[in-house]
C-alpha cells in the first residue's frame, strides 16, 4: 500500500477516484431525498384532495344526508365518521405539513387535528387486505365541519414504490447498479488519464536531473507545456548551463596548472641529473618523481570530469579479457572469471582508465588481482579483488577524495597520488554507475563497479 502511495500518478488518481465517489454518493444521497420529499408532497396532495371532496361534500347536505355519504367514504379507500367533540392531538412536523397543505385548501377558518396510527384496519373489509400491504399505516385526522361538526377521517397511506425503495436501505434503486459500474470504470479511466498527464512533467524533470549527474552536456529540457512546467524547465536548463560552465572553468584551470607544470618539471629533472652527489641526486629526482606523477593524474582527473569522448556501444566481456590479458603480459598476476554476455554505452578510453586503475590498486597493495564479471538484471557487476591490508571501515569513503592518503601501506612511498580511485569514481559516475569499496572478511579490499546494461544487448558471437 506504501508504494501505491509513492507515486504522484497514483496519488493524484486515487484522490480523483475518491472525491468523484463521495461526490456521485452525496448526489445520489440529496437526490433520493429530494425524490422521497416530493413524492411525499404528492401523497400528501392526494389526501388533501380526497379530504377536500369529502369536507365540501358533507357542508352542502342536512346531518341527516351525512350518514349516507359517510358510508360511502368506505369504498373510496378510507372511512370517515362524525365524533363529539376535537381530542387533544399532538401534531407531529410532517403532520403539520399536511394540516398546513389542508387549510390552505379548505380555509384557515376550519379546525383541524391529524395523527399518525399504526396497525389501523380499514372498517371496510374490501380495503383490510390493501392496507395490510400498505405496511399498515395511515393517518387520523379531525376536521371541523361549517357548522362545528367534528370529522373523524381515517386514511391509509400507500407505501412508496418499489423502484425508489431499495432492499436494505440502499441509496441505489434497484436495476442501477451495472450502470454505477459503468460510471466508475469511465470515471475511473478519466482519472487514469489526467493523473498520467498531471505526473508525464514531473517525471521528464526527475529523469532529466538523473542524466544530468551523468552527461552535464545533456540536452535541456524542452520549455513546453504549462506555464508552471515550463518555469521549472527553465529554472532547470538555466541551473545544467550555470554547472557546466562552473565545471568547465574549473577543468579548464586545472588542466592549465598541471599542463604549464610540465615544462618546468622536465627543465628541472635535466638539472638534476648533473648534480655531483649520487645520493642527493637519487632523492630529488624521486621527489621529482612524485611531482610529475601527481601532474599527469590531474591532467587525467580533468579529463575524467570532462571528457569529450563519445558514447559508444562497448562490449564489456572483451574490454575486461583485453585488460587483464595485457596485466598478465606486464608479469602482473592476474585472473578473469565469468561472463556477462552483455554491453554498456561507454567512452571506451575512460571505461578502460576506470578499470585500469583498479587493477593497478589491487596490485600495488595486494600484489594480484582477481577480476569477477556477472550480470544482474540490467546492471553489470565488475569486482576487482585483492590480497592487501584493507581499509578501516571509517576510511572506506575518504579514500575517494582528491589527494586523501592512508597512513598505512597505501602512501606517498608507494608512489600513489591519491587520485587513481577519486579518477574511477568520477568516470563509473559519468557512465551512470557507482563504485564502492569492501572489505573481504577473509582479508583484502573488494572494488565493485557497477554499470547499466545498454538499451541493445547481445551474445558473443
Amino acid at each position: 500500500m506504501r508504494d501505491m502511495f509513492s507515486s504522484i500518478a497514483n496519488r493524484i488518481f486515487l484522490i480523483l477516484i475518491a472525491g468523484i465517489i463521495l461526490a456521485m454518493t452525496v448526489t445520489t444521497w440529496l437526490a433520493s431525498t429530494r425524490h422521497d420529499d416530493s413524492m411525499r408532497e404528492l401523497r400528501f396532495q392526494h389526501v388533501v384532495d380526497r379530504i377536500d371532496q369529502i369536507v365540501v361534500a358533507l357542508d352542502d347536505v342536512t346531518p341527516d344526508e351525512r350518514t349516507t355519504i359517510l358510508h360511502a367514504a368506505e369504498n373510496f379507500g378510507f372511512t370517515a365518521q362524525v365524533v363529539p367533540e376535537m381530542p387533544d392531538v399532538t401534531t407531529s412536523a410532517k403532520n403539520e405539513t399536511l394540516a398546513t397543505m389542508l387549510k390552505e385548501r379548505i380555509g384557515y377558518d376550519r379546525k383541524i387535528a391529524i395523527q399518525r396510527e399504526t396497525d389501523c384496519i380499514p372498517l371496510h373489509p374490501q380495503h383490510q387486505k390493501t392496507a395490510a400491504n400498505s405496511m399498515n399505516s395511515c393517518r387520523i385526522t379531525y376536521v371541523s365541519l361549517q357548522d362545528d361538526t367534528i370529522l373523524r377521517l381515517q386514511l391509509y397511506f400507500p407505501k412508496p414504490p418499489e423502484t425508489f425503495r431499495p432492499e436494505g436501505g440502499g441509496i441505489l434503486p434497484p436495476g442501477s447498479i451495472p450502470y454505477a459500474i459503468l460510471f466508475l470504470a469511465l470515471i475511473g479511466l478519466l482519472a487514469y488519464v489526467v493523473s498520467k498527464i498531471a505526473a508525464r512533467p514531473i517525471g521528464q524533470l526527475a529523469h532529466a536531473a538523473s542524466q544530468l549527474g551523468q552527461d552535464i552536456d545533456h540536452p535541456p529540457l524542452k520549455e513546453t507545456g504549462p506555464r508552471e512546467i515550463r518555469l521549472a524547465a527553465k529554472a532547470f536548463n538555466a541551473m545544467q548551463a550555470l554547472i557546466r560552465r562552473q565545471i568547465q572553468h574549473r577543468t579548464h584551470m586545472l588542466a592549465a596548472i598541471t599542463h604549464d607544470l610540465q615544462t618546468p618539471l622536465t627543465r628541472l629533472r635535466l638539472r638534476l641529473e648533473k648534480v655531483q652527489d649520487q645520493e642527493l641526486q637519487t632523492k630529488l629526482l624521486g621527489d621529482l618523481s612524485v611531482m610529475q606523477s601527481m601532474v599527469r593524474e590531474g591532467l587525467d582527473l580533468a579529463r575524467s570530469m570532462d571528457s569529450a569522448e563519445k558514447m559508444q556501444r562497448l562490449d564489456i566481456d572483451s574490454l575486461l579479457d583485453s585488460l587483464c590479458a595485457d596485466a598478465v603480459d606486464a608479469g602482473q598476476q592476474v585472473t578473469l572469471t565469468g561472463q556477462t554476455h552483455a554491453f554498456v554505452q561507454a567512452q571506451p578510453g575512460a571505461l578502460r582508465r576506470c578499470i585500469t586503475n583498479l587493477l593497478d590498486n589491487a596490485i600495488k597493495y595486494g600484489h594480484t588481482a582477481s577480476v569477477t564479471a556477472a550480470r544482474d538484471q540490467e546492471h553489470i557487476v565488475i569486482q576487482i579483488n585483492d590480497d592487501g591490508p584493507g581499509i578501516a571501515a571509517e576510511e572506506l569513503e575518504r579514500v575517494f577524495d582528491p589527494f586523501y592518503r592512508l597512513e598505512t601501506s597505501r602512501s606517498r612511498d608507494t608512489g600513489g597520488t591519491g587520485l587513481g580511485l577519486t579518477i574511477a569514481r568520477n568516470i563509473a559516475a559519468k557512465h551512470g554507475g557507482r563504485l564502492q569499496l569492501t572489505n573481504r572478511p577473509e582479508g583484502g579490499l573488494t572494488a565493485t563497479l557497477t554499470l547499466p546494461v545498454s538499451v541493445a544487448t547481445g551474445k558473443h558471437q
